[in-house]
């Protein structure tokens, strides 16, 4: 039986690639890390998944990546639950997710770290927002690593905070994602 872990991600990539032509290089990672941290003088609040996943179209440059809400764990369970229902609607709005272009054009089939800019549609909260993401890629053997970290605002996805705990989450989540992408054997 597939888990549905692995079902999403069957999904991500049929409905990102299909446009894909015959020569084009994909890669694929199956295990992103996703990590929020949320930082203010009475609490710090962190999370981390590590079942993101991510697809790069290496002739189009374009790149997609999602991690399902769900997945991220607290150290505190009542702090997660809280999270998902009230803040994040978890069964309402499933994943966050980015897709995007990436530059400067970059040559895939040569090692090399590359400081790269991805402009695109960042989806968290059931709203899309523009936004240009700033990052690194590493080659390495034919295998792309990729980092980079920014900020949501919580008011710029309709995510609500109550005035009661206002001073415990801040305004501004932090956001770390990386891991390493694989070509995709066709």
């Amino acid at each position: 039986m597939i888990s549905i872990k692995t079902k999403y991600l069957i999904l991500f990539v049929l409905a990102f690639s299909y446009t894909i032509s015959a020569n084009a290089q994909t890669f694929v990672g199956k295990n992103i890390k996703v990590n929020i941290f949320s930082s203010t003088p009475v609490e710090d609040i962190k999370a981390a998944s590590s079942s993101g996943a991510a697809v790069l179209i290496a002739q189009k440059q374009e790149l997609a990546v999602q991690v399902n809400i769900k997945s991220l764990e607290f150290d505190k369970k009542l702090m997660q639950e809280h999270f998902n229902e009230n803040y994040m609607e978890s069964d309402k709005y499933p994943t966050a997710k980015f897709k995007g272009v990436i530059s400067p054009k970059i040559d895939w089939t040569t090692d090399g770290e590359y400081n790269v800019n991805a402009k695109g549609t960042l989806s968290v909260h059931g709203v899309d927002q523009a936004r240009n993401i700033t990052g690194k890629l590493a080659i390495r053997n034919g295998v792309v690593s990729l980092y980079s970290n920014f900020d949501v605002v919580c008011a710029a996805h309709q995510i609500k905070i109550p005035s009661l705990v206002f001073t415990k989450i801040a305004e501004v989540i932090k956001v770390t994602i990386q891991g390493t992408l694989n070509p995709l054997n066709k």
